[in-house]
């Protein structure tokens, strides 16, 4: 399973992440490539703490088992999934800006390793390891780096 502890796995990101364009044309979805940095920043933000949104009512109902699928097993993020709302970036947003904050979040989230991870619960799966959240975190980013085609 890939997750943001491994080296190989951040150089790997880091390298689409540069391939991105200001003007990249999105496969799915309504936010362009800065907004989409600054959500997936976002998200970091939620892995190490620093927002920490409400669990949803589905999630409690299914997180677990949508924690199985996609965590455990590896099953890739379907298109349009959903998130939480606090998590959505609708304002224009400057894509060098956001690219490098991106950059430094997912450096300081691997360099932290487990003790860097949040013990809030995650707003639709629940209590995740630090593992668990490493690997949700590759996920996100390579689910959102395929909506760009990098």
């Amino acid at each position: 399973m890939k997750n943001l502890f491994e080296v190989a796995t951040v150089e790997e990101v880091k390298e689409r992440m540069a391939q991105l364009r200001p003007d990249s044309e999105r496969l799915w979805g309504k936010m362009n490539p800065a907004q989409t940095l600054a959500h997936c920043s976002a998200a970091m933000e939620m892995a190490v703490g620093e927002r920490t949104p409400r669990r949803i009512l589905i999630g409690r109902l299914l997180g677990r088992f949508a924690k199985n699928s996609m965590i455990v097993n590896e099953k890739p993020m379907p298109r349009n999934v959903g998130t939480d709302k606090s998590l959505v970036v609708s304002d224009e947003r400057d894509f060098v800006v956001e690219r490098q904050r991106l950059r430094e979040f997912v450096d300081r989230f691997a360099a932290g390793g487990p003790g860097a991870c949040t013990k809030h619960p995650h707003f639709f799966f629940g209590p995740l390891t630090p593992e668990e959240w490493a690997a949700l975190m590759y996920q996100h980013l390579d689910h959102h780096l395929r909506q760009f085609r990098v």
